[in-house]
């Protein structure tokens, strides 16, 4: 049993018991699909903000939600609980400061400890 990767906050930020079951208990596989995460959908919360500041609810709602999915798929659960919020946020027509603030920094934390994760199992 790996141990959760655990936030700043005390939040699992990577439920890595869970992630791993997801992809077959291979840690290696697990490291490449994070990286993958990482490299292919670096952009998916910012293009989200954009598309709520700039009106577009439609371009907004598929990108909060595809992130919101690829952060189940992959484990990264407060990540998950974050997207959960802003996605009925902006399906309300709207996404709160405090929200996106939240959203912003859970981003962040989840890229450091997602490097840290595949740091440890890559080589």
């Amino acid at each position: 049993m790996a141990d959760d990767v655990i936030g700043a906050n005390g939040a699992v930020y990577i439920n890595m018991d869970e992630g791993l079951k997801r992809m077959m208990n291979n840690p290696k596989f697990f490291a490449k699909m994070l990286g993958k995460f990482k490299t292919d959908n670096a952009t998916l919360l910012a293009d989200a903000i954009a598309a709520v500041q700039a009106g577009d609810q439609e371009k907004a709602k598929m990108a909060i939600h595809t992130l919101k999915g690829i952060a189940a798929n992959l484990s990264l659960t407060e990540l998950y609980k974050q997207t959960l919020e802003a996605e009925a946020q902006i399906k309300a027509g709207s996404l709160s400061p405090e929200t996106q603030d939240s959203i912003e920094k859970c981003f962040a934390e989840t890229i450091i400890l997602v490097t840290k994760v595949i740091e440890q199992y890559a080589g």
